[in-house]
């Protein structure tokens, strides 16, 4: 018998009543109670007594659970009291049936031993803990100790009818006098972190072992006091099958039999006709810990192994290849995230049937559903496996389990086959077999308990399942697939088809020419032999390289015609004003060539006030067949160091009258949308303003906010407000915005909105993809999908009047800690002075209790009636105004002593005392806070501070003046507390970061010495002065991962946003201290960085969707280095190697230099996370060996989601079903798909998801060309309009047979179009129903959708070609389907267009 058996048939339970069970509240209440001891004259001196703890139900008379003893504790009599036996034993529980009548019985049980060895069990007597109060909730947890008094008998009593609850009003309960049992009960918070280990109502002590839990620590024996999670192991089940005895056709039929016959009988009817058919083929998966299923089971649809076959997906094991006769299989993995490595945890396997009864109407079958019949789940079979540590994966066979036995299903089961029956097999396969593949992520692999327990176990009760050695074959790491389970819902609704859902596979793919080996090969063997040894072959990945370039802002505007401008004027956007309130006129972008960096430095409106006004988004007249239109947009974008903006859904609103521009669909003016869903009723369009001051801004930004504007461009994507899908991204040059000496500018664009498409992987042709400059990649399409209009305006201003700064041309700029030779400064090693320049520093004397808020606090506590005043700088004022009512004070107290009212002596004494009380505290706080007020003010006199403002990836560079202030040398070692800020120990970083800063100060050579721990050392002659270079570098951002998905509001509203570079900046500051201490650990000066991250500028955006838990191995072409924004110009030596560096530490970014003349490549590695997450990452690009300050910086979004890869033909339709999990909380919820043409889906409209329930959602699949792509589908929530789930369908196309092939030639340009006519024969001899479809909708429309035709007739089929506005060659395929939207045959017709 294995570990699980053993604690499962250990801890049977007897549920509650089953009225109980059907109102079962939510919650669960822990309780702890310990049972301390036994007294009274009852107890006999010497005997031995056990307590008994059981749960009852007094409305009910009906005891549940299970019965907890305590062990054998003997009595004993002392002359000053009687008889006691301690026992000292803590049960602990949980229930969710808080009502006033649950209650707990003590039964106390007297062992006395009989002559043949055993032991006779007396009941004595009997005593009840009530649980719950009156109002349902738990007893009060009182501390002190509980009497419970006992009664005579037996706890049978409670079940006799006379019972009446309350027991005080029962006359038939005698109180067993001078007895009683001390008891303590309190609910127990710590145990709900197991309630999915503890099944409800199981009594257990905190001795008894737990599956999952650590053994308690320390010096406590009590593991459930403080309970501790054992560390779960993630594992996963492949290649699952179910093989049935002795066929599955037999099996099932002599099962179908049986329920038929069952059905007659129970209706006492005769055969009528009906029969029942097998509807769904469901295995139920969950981990089993002996005491109850960790989480809900897992539901899965099996289908037959030839059924699946014919659904062309390649990877489905053949019959031949598991032994003969039909399986069932499921062509998904399960993934159990609740494995843990104990011997008691088993996955547990059942087996359940769906049927329904069906009839016969006019020869076709009749559903139960529309018969208004139910259907009926029968369970079946059941297996348990049992794993724990070991190797990593094999595979695994497991006999089937049925008849009478339990099973943690709690479940009746089908018997098992005679034994007559199983003479060819062995008995252990009598009830079948259940096979798969088992592999682990963790380090701690599983393999079955069988292993470790193998001398514990029976060997006649089960065959012994193959453990997982370290030699058993490894496979080669598959691509991840998808939730293509088509897990059904638990309940069963009625069918509204007459078939049941498919179960649609996927085969594994290669992400490209090479597979990557990832998997462990085991530990070499302690001594290798060279020979034994492969030498690695020098290896590049052959993978196909995408473009870096992206989006071509200055081929991506359009000039707009009059006509546009027109409507747009008379849509009533708000006016631009300049700063003197006068409109801005609409003006042409000016030439690149007539920029003058001295007239915008010249210029004496140094303010910019960046306008963005979105107005309107018209459809591309060359998107007519890619997709629906969006009904709602919002943008994402970040401009300049601004942080990234989301922008409000906005609605499309056609405009009046407009004619279509070239075939085109006229722009639709965008209208902000509130958050109740209905339209803004100000102006249209969406107005964002920036506002950059000089005031803000760092010493020489202005001049690198000028560069930005003349060299870079925005980019903008545009979402789909509904579906949360991406409709493109459009590239706006911003060198429209400088003002060149006027006062304010403003010009309208119209941007091409379009969309990049990566197909999957595909293989390299040759060496022309990397040749130098196929900057155009393999498997990428690009389509122009829309044109958005926006208004870019820059309206000067007067800055305010700011302090004057150094000047320095870069963003990283280089400063001294200034050198102690004046007064006012902090000198490293002196002290703290006193005096300023220019004049006496005067501070006035004040309380200790205003100063120091602890000794203020301590005189607070000792004089409550007394309020200290909170410490702060008192004013001249606020000090004369005590004084005058301390005067006051005393006056009044004289009025009273003359009046003849004396105040009593004590009263002063008690005054006295008290300011005796109170010197005595302030004496002893003075003392206590001495040496660290001393030691403080010594570390701020040589603490210097620096104040950095850190940009991802730029190094800040700054010196620091160290002196001497001995007269000895001494060797100064530098400690820094993180790891951003280092000191610059190699001369030629440090002579390169001061020819950048235009530094003039000394570089020495081989100025500092490494000690082991790499801490740098420096010597210092006596009171000697150097400079000590550090540099300041982060590539770390946040946030990096993004959960959510959609569009956010922006303020509270209002039509327009105004964004300032001195609002924005509410990142965290942190500070970093540095230490340079001579021997013996003393310092000598201490230097205090404050950072303060800044924002950076975005160059380029990245965004890929791949499946999730899975890696993401991208190589990106770098552009050719002068054309990149920023790159040095003239630069010798020709062109300089790049260097990047990523945000993330998780993510391999690395690249190569190939030789001269050769591209440059980044290769990427990404582990990508649980759908529908988005991980967002830089990657920045250097052009110096010492990473100065990247001269791109690019950013990266990885979509994680569910895959599916789907194997179908074109034209022809392809079936799968999905499975929709609930969330905690009802969500509203939609399904959008990226090619709504192409994939079908029911329910196509909004529904409604119930909580943590599940939900199947069927997809039709017909692709209009062959080859590999990608489909997107989302599930969003239509109220909150946020990304639920997204699922990534990865389509293999075939091209259809082609039957026949035809030739016309039309005319381009326009025209009326063409009609033609083909014929069809029917090759089947009864009549058939045909369908029509075709690659190409927009060229070629059909007289009828479809027609039926008899046997062995011809029909015509009418044609009509529509006229191409472009001169070429197309060919349009014709699809014929039958009724169940099969291809029959495909047409070719090649269209010349001349």
């Amino acid at each position: 018998m294995s570990e699980w058996e053993k604690v499962f048939a250990q801890n049977l339970a007897v549920p509650p009543h089953a009225q109980r069970r059907r109102t079962r509240p939510p919650g669960s209440t822990a309780f702890r109670c310990v049972l301390k001891h036994l007294e009274g004259a009852a107890l006999t001196q010497g005997a031995e007594y056990q307590l008994r703890l059981s749960l009852f139900d007094a409305t009910y008379h009906h005891f549940f659970g299970r019965t907890w003893k305590s062990g054998r504790r003997a009595a004993h009599a002392t002359p000053l009291r009687p008889a006691r036996a301690a026992f000292n034993e803590t049960v602990y529980f949980h229930t969710s049936l808080n009502h006033p009548s649950i209650s707990a019985v003590v039964e106390v049980v007297a062992m006395s031993g009989k002559g043949d060895g055993g032991s006779e069990q007396l009941s004595c007597g009997f005593g009840l803990i009530p649980l719950f109060g009156s109002g349902s909730e738990a007893t009060d947890a009182a501390t002190q100790d509980r009497v419970l008094k006992l009664y005579h008998g037996t706890p049978r009593a409670l079940l006799h009818p006379r019972f009446q609850d309350p027991v005080e009003k029962n006359k038939y309960l005698m109180v067993m006098e001078k007895s009683h049992l001390q008891y303590t009960l309190k609910p127990h918070r710590p145990l709900e972190t197991i309630f999915h280990l503890l099944p409800e109502n199981l009594l257990m002590s905190g001795l008894q072992t737990i599956p999952g839990l650590l053994p308690a620590h320390r010096d406590t024996s009590d593991c459930l006091q403080k309970p501790r999670l054992m560390k779960p192991v993630t594992c996963y089940l492949e290649g699952l099958s179910v093989r049935l005895y002795p066929s599955l056709e037999e099996f099932e039929e002599e099962l179908l039999d049986l329920l038929n016959s069952d059905r007659l009988l129970q209706a006492n009817a005769a055969p009528d006709g009906d029969e029942v058919v097998v509807r769904e083929r469901r295995l139920h998966v969950g981990v089993h810990n002996g005491l109850r299923f960790i989480q809900a089971p897992q539901v899965a649809v099996l289908v037959p192994e030839t059924e699946a076959a014919r659904g062309g997906c390649p990877g489905v094991p053949s019959s031949g290849a598991r032994g003969a006769g039909q399986a069932l299989v499921l062509r998904s993995r399960i993934h159990l995230s609740e494995m843990v490595p104990h011997p008691a945890f088993g996955v547990c396997f059942q087996l359940e049937y769906v049927f329904c009864s069906v009839g016969r109407a006019a020869g076709k079958a009749l559903p139960g559903g529309a018969r208004g019949e139910a259907a009926n789940m029968r369970s079946v079979r059941w297996a348990l496996w049992s794993p724990v540590l070991g190797s990593s994966e094999a595979e695994v066979v497991l006999p089937l389990r049925g008849g009478p036995c339990r099973s943690p299903c709690q479940a009746l089961l089908y018997r098992t086959p005679p034994s007559g029956r199983s003479s060819r097999q062995g008995k252990h396969v009598e009830s079948g077999t259940v096979q798969f593949h088992v592999s682990t992520d963790s380090e701690e692999h599983l393999v079955t308990a069988a292993e470790i327990l193998r001398k514990d176990r029976d060997e006649s009760e089960q065959p012994p399942t193959p453990s997982l050695s370290p030699s058993a074959p490894l496979r080669m790491a598959a691509s991840p697939r998808g939730p293509g389970l088509s897990v059904s819902q638990l309940s069963v609704p009625p069918w509204g088809r007459g078939q049941s859902p498919v179960l649609r596979g996927h085969s594994p793919r290669q992400d490209g020419g090479i597979t990557h080996l990832e998997a462990t090969l085991g530990s070499p063997d302690p001594e290798p032999c060279a020979d034994d040894q492969l030498r690695a072959l020098p290896f590049a990945p052959l993978q196909v390289p995408i473009a870096a370039v992206g989006l071509q802002a200055g081929s991506s505007r359009t000039q707009l015609s009059r006509a546009s401008l027109a409507r747009l004027h008379a849509a009533g956007f708000p006016e631009i004003l300049d700063h003197n309130q006068e409109p801005v006129e609409i003006s042409e972008p000016m030439d690149p060539a007539t920029f003058s960096l001295r007239l915008e430095e010249a210029d004496p409106l140094q303010g910019n006030e960046i306008i963005l006004q979105f107005l309107a988004f018209g459809r591309d007249a060359r998107d007519g067949a890619e997709g629906m239109w969006p009904r709602t947009i919002f943008l994402t974008f970040q401009f300049y160091r601004f942080p990234p903006v989301t922008t409000p859904r906005l609605q499309l609103v056609s405009t009046d009258g407009g004619p279509a521009v070239r075939g085109g669909v006229p722009a639709q003016l965008l209208v902000r949308v509130n958050k109740d869903g209905t339209l803004s009723t100000g102006p249209p369009g969406l107005e964002l303003r920036y506002l950059v001051d000089p005031a803000f801004l760092r010493a020489g930004e202005q001049r690198w906010f000028v560069r930005y504007l003349a060299e870079h461009s925005l980019q903008i994507d545009v979402w789909d407000g509904d579906s949360l899908l991406l409709i493109g991204s459009a590239a706006l040059k911003l060198e429209s915005l400088l003002r060149q000496g006027r006062a304010a500018i403003r010009t309208h664009h119209k941007l091409e909105v379009a969309t990049t498409e990566y197909e999957p992987e595909v293989t390299v042709m040759g060496r022309e993809a990397l040749r130098h400059g196929a900057l155009q990649p393999l498997g990428v399409r690009v389509a122009v999908r829309g044109h958005l209009h926006l208004c870019l305006a820059n309206v000067g201003h007067l800055c305010e009047e700011t302090p004057a700064q150094p000047p320095s041309p870069l963003l990283s700029r280089s400063r001294l800690v200034p050198v102690p030779d004046g007064p006012g400064s902090i000198l490293a090693g002196s002290r703290l002075s006193i005096s300023a320049a220019g004049g006496r520093r005067v501070s006035r004397a004040r309380r200790l209790a205003e100063v120091d808020g602890e000794l203020a606090a301590a005189l607070c506590g000792r004089r409550p009636e007394v309020r200290l005043v909170p410490p702060a700088i008192p004013s001249e004022a606020t000090a004369a105004r005590r004084r005058k009512l301390r005067r006051m004070a005393l006056v009044r107290q004289q009025e009273d002593t003359s009046g003849g009212r004396t105040p009593q002596a004590s009263g002063w004494q008690e005054q006295r005392a008290r300011h005796v009380r109170d010197l005595q505290i302030i004496d002893a706080y003075r003392e206590h806070v001495k040496g660290e007020s001393i030691s403080r003010m010594l570390s701020q006199a040589i603490t210097a501070t620096r104040t950095v403002h850190a940009v991802l990836g730029t190094a800040e560079f700054f010196e620091f003046t160290l002196k001497n202030p001995y007269g000895v040398q001494h060797t100064v070692t530098i400690e820094v507390d993180h790891p951003e800020l280092s000191v610059i120990l190699d001369p030629r970083e440090w002579r390169h970061f001061k020819e950048l800063t235009k530094s003039v100060t000394p570089v020495e050579e081989e100025m500092f010495h490494l000690r082991d721990d790499l801490r740098p050392q420096v010597y210092l002659r006596p009171n000697e002065t150097i400079r000590i270079p550090f540099k300041y570098q982060t590539f770390s951002a946040d946030p990096a991962v993004v959960t959510a998905q959609g569009p956010a509001g922006l303020g509270t509203g209002a039509d327009t946003v105004a964004s300032s570079l001195g609002k924005s900046g509410a990142r965290q500051t942190k500070h970093i201290q540095v230490s340079f201490q001579v021997s013996g650990g003393k310092p000598i000066a201490l230097l205090r960085v404050k950072v303060e991250p800044q924002p950076h500028v975005v160059d380029q955006t990245f965004r890929f969707y791949h499946p999730e838990l899975t890696f993401l191995k991208k190589t990106i072409r770098l552009p050719p280095w002068h054309t990149l924004p920023g790159a040095p110009v003239g630069m010798p030596g020709g062109e300089p190697e790049m260097f990047v560096r990523c945000s993330d530490p998780d993510i391999i970014c690395e690249t190569k230099n190939m030789g001269p003349g050769e591209p440059q490549d980044i290769f990427l590695k990404v582990a990508g996370g649980p759908s529908p997450q988005i991980k967002k990452f830089f990657v920045a690009i250097y052009t110096d060996a010492w990473l100065a300050a990247p001269v791109q910086i690019w950013q990266f979004y990885l979509h994680s989601l569910q895959r599916l890869d789907v194997s179908c033909t074109a034209g022809q339709l392809a079936r799968l079903s999905l499975l929709l999990r609930g969330t905690p909380a009802p969500r509203r919820v939609q399904v959008f798909t990226s090619h709504p043409q192409e994939l079908q889906v029911d329910p196509d409209g909004a529904f409604l998801l119930p909580p943590n329930g599940l939900q199947d959602l069927y997809v039709g699949v017909r692709p209009r060309r062959a080859g590999s792509r990608f489909i997107y589908l989302n599930l969003v929530d239509v109220e909150s309009h946020q990304l639920v789930s997204s699922w990534l369908l990865c389509l293999s196309c075939r091209q259809p047979l082609i039957s026949k092939a035809f030739e016309i030639s039309l005319p381009a340009g326009g025209g009326r179009g063409c009609n033609k006519r083909i014929t069809y024969t029917n090759p089947y001899p009864s009549p058939r129903l045909y369908f029509l479809c075709t690659n190409r909708p927009d060229l070629l429309q059909f007289k009828e959708d479809s027609f039926e035709v008899a046997g062995g007739e011809v029909y015509t089929i009418g044609l009509r070609f529509a006229p191409s506005q472009s001169v070429g060659e197309e060919e349009i395929l014709i699809h014929i389907n039958d009724h169940e939207d099969k291809n029959e045959e495909t047409f070719c017709v090649k269209v010349l267009y001349q």
